[in-house]
């Protein structure tokens, strides 16, 4: 960067982070210390590489989290930066949704016209999910479910919220023995092997990332349950069968928006007359959906190409557009994926040199670590949430039962 831009770059950074309200960014670099915004709480940032400023301005997000991943500048509580600036900047992003509501509806009819194919939708998964099955597991639990928890007691362990987690989808899809059970989005089996286990059901789970499919077809033979648990490496559009459930647990954050109608119409044409789906998906504000759905950020260009988080209303209007499912449920988690964010965080701090070990480098590590906790501020903010509803065809007849706290 040269010295003719870093002045001005980094003034006007200044500049804007003056106005923030709700909490005070304390920034140091090469020249000096300032405090910007007002309130609490307080963050400190030291900036390291003048570059940074640029790179922010330029680029945003993924500019703030490149300079990151190559030590630009550090923070000691990265979800709590996040946090501040989503809360600090609020109604600069009020402004920037509206503006992006009106651009959508301007431009949406083109758009429409070019979703991405399934070729784009595989590579993507793979560019995430096929990274390293050792990776993947340094970083989770036993269970190996990579998705929200749900800590329904204190002192609850990671594996344990997330059989809790399970639990209440499948007590949601009322699963029993007479059950055949299709899940989109394998993961690394850990749905289908629980599902099965204990509550008797068949199931069949497909993936499009070939290292999920492997080590989960893996885990259902150890288990001895091969007779039960079919592992398929399908598409969710070449799925055929008729199912008495369905279940998917964030997967919908791969499909891009413009095929949102295509994926449930999928998934009700699976089920059976009175059959239930389940669905768990990340969820972003309403009022931001229009904006995020065609803008790029940090995470979709260096964590999840081509992903795309749904709204809650964005959900409800495809259903009602494509498939005759009415919602019967719905239950916001969001509160607990923070949690489990930190977690994970924990354990990919934990083995930092085993993960180093994989073959993954500093830049990895701490692009990671940006982008765990990123993801925690940003639950914590409440600008993105978690849900999990429950979808029915017609001729259900629910039975009469309240869910527990």
């Amino acid at each position: 960067m040269t010295p003719q831009l870093a002045g001005p770059s980094a003034r006007l950074v200044r500049s804007l982070g003056r106005r923030m309200r709700g909490g005070t960014l304390v920034l140091t670099d090469d020249r000096g210390t300032y405090r910007l915004g007002s309130g609490t709480p307080e963050v400190a940032v030291t900036v390291h590489d003048r570059a940074v400023y640029l790179a922010l301005l330029r680029h945003g997000s993924i500019g703030f989290a490149e300079t990151y991943a190559t030590g630009g500048w550090d923070c000691d509580d990265l979800p709590g930066l996040v946090t501040l600036l989503t809360t600090a900047l609020e109604p600069v992003t009020a402004l920037q949704d509206r503006v992006g509501l009106a651009s959508a509806k301007a431009g949406d009819w083109w758009r429409r016209l070019h979703p991405p194919d399934a070729p784009t939708d595989r590579r993507n998964i793979r560019a995430h999910y096929d990274l390293s099955n050792e990776f993947f597991a340094l970083m989770l639990d036993e269970t190996m479910l990579y998705s929200a928890a749900v800590f329904e007691r204190p002192g609850m362990s990671l594996a344990d919220a997330q059989r809790a987690k399970l639990d209440r989808l499948c007590t949601k899809l009322h699963l029993g023995p007479d059950d055949h059970l299709v899940e989109i989005g394998s993961g690394w089996g850990g749905l289908a092997i629980h599902a099965a286990t204990r509550y008797g059901c068949r199931v069949t789970t497909t993936t499009i990332s070939d290292a999920q499919f492997q080590l989960a077809s893996k885990r259902v033979a150890e288990a001895g349950l091969a007779d039960r648990v079919t592992v398929l490496a399908d598409d969710y559009r070449d799925l055929t069968g008729t199912y008495d459930k369905l279940v998917s647990v964030e997967m919908i954050e791969a499909v891009d928006w413009r095929l949102h109608d295509r994926f449930f119409a999928t998934c009700a044409g699976l089920l059976r007359p009175g059959g239930l789906m389940a669905l768990q998906a990340i969820t972003i504000d309403d009022r931001s959906y229009e904006r995020a759905k065609n803008t790029s950020d940090f995470v979709t260009e260096l964590i999840f190409p081509g992903g795309c988080i749904p709204s809650v209303a964005s959900i409800t209007r495809s259903l009602r557009r494509s498939t005759p499912l009415v919602v019967v449920d719905l239950e916001d988690i969001g509160r607990h994926y923070a949690e489990t964010l930190r977690r994970w965080r924990r354990n990919v701090t934990a083995h930092r040199d085993q993960i180093a070990g994989l073959g993954l480098d500093e830049a990895f590590l701490r692009t990671w670590d940006l982008y765990l906790a990123y993801c925690e501020g940003a639950f914590l903010a409440r600008h993105i949430s978690d849900v999990q509803m429950v979808m029915a065809m017609p001729g259900w007849r629910p039975p009469l039962t309240t869910r527990s706290a």
